[in-house]
C-alpha cells in the first residue's frame, strides 16, 4: 500500500463543521522521492523505496551514502519501502506529497512507541497491587510465580518487570480529518504511537 513518511509534531484540536472540537495528531510529511524500484525478478517482491527529508553526508555510512549517489539524490533523513502490485506509474526520481492521500477517510499509521525504561509488572502488564493494610508487605511485588517441586522452575515468557516501550506499533482504521498539502501536514484523529519528532509512516488503508 502506498504511503508517505512523516514526523510527529504533536497534538492539538480542530473544530468540525458542527463546531465540536476534535483531538488530532499533526504529522508533517515532506515530499517523498522514489530512489529505487524493487521488482519480483530481482528482489522477489514489488515495492518502491522512497526517501524524505534531508541529512548531512557526515551522518551517513558509506553504504547508505552510496545508495543515494546511485539514485542521484541528496542524502535524506528517512527511507522506507511501500509494497505495490503495479510499478508502471513509478520511476526513480518521481516525487509525491501528502496529496496522494486525498479522498482517504481511513488510514494505517506505524510508529515506534515511547521508551519507558525498566518498568515493573503494574506499569508494564497492568498487574494489581497487593493490600496495603493488615501487615501485608506485598505492595507492588509481582507475587507468587508458583511452581511446586515439579517442574520447580519459572517457565520462559512469564510476565515480569523489564524493558518497556520502543516497539513498532501499527494502528489501523484511524480517521484522516484534514490534509494541508500547502504546508505538508496531515491531521489524524486521536493519538498515534511515538514521541514528538519521531518517524511516522502513514499508509492508505487499501490499494
Amino acid at each position: 500500500m502506498i504511503g508517505i513518511i512523516g514526523t510527529k509534531l504533536g497534538m492539538t484540536q480542530i473544530f468540525d463543521k458542527d463546531g465540536q472540537p476534535v483531538p488530532v495528531t499533526v504529522i508533517e510529511a515532506l515530499p517523498a522521492t522514489v530512489m529505487e524500484l524493487k521488482t519480483t525478478e530481482k528482489d522477489g517482491y514489488q515495492a518502491i523505496k522512497v526517501a524524505s527529508g534531508s541529512r548531512k553526508e557526515k551522518h551517513l555510512t558509506q553504504a547508505d551514502l552510496g545508495q543515494f549517489k546511485k539514485a542521484g539524490l541528496a542524502p535524506a533523513r528517512f527511507v522506507a519501502e511501500f509494497r505495490l502490485e503495479d510499478l508502471k506509474d513509478w520511476e526513480i526520481g518521481k516525487q509525491y506529497n501528502v496529496s496522494i492521500l486525498e479522498g482517504e477517510k481511513k488510514i494505517t499509521v506505524t510508529g515506534v512507541s515511547k521508551g519507558r525504561g525498566f518498568a515493573g509488572t503494574i506499569k508494564r502488564h497492568k498487574f494489581q497491587r497487593g493490600p496495603s493494610t493488615h501487615g501485608s508487605k506485598n505492595v507492588r511485588a509481582p507475587g507468587s510465580m508458583g511452581a511446586h517441586s515439579y517442574p520447580a522452575r519459572v517457565f520462559p515468557g512469564k510476565r515480569l518487570g523489564g524493558h518497556m516501550g520502543v516497539e513498532t506499533k501499527t494502528y489501523k482504521n484511524l480517521e484522516l480529518v484534514k490534509i494541508d498539502a500547502e504546508n505538508n501536514l496531515l491531521f489524524i484523529k486521536g493519538a498515534v504511537p511515538g514521541a514528538a519528532n519521531g518517524r511516522i509512516i502513514v499508509r492508505k488503508q487499501h490499494g
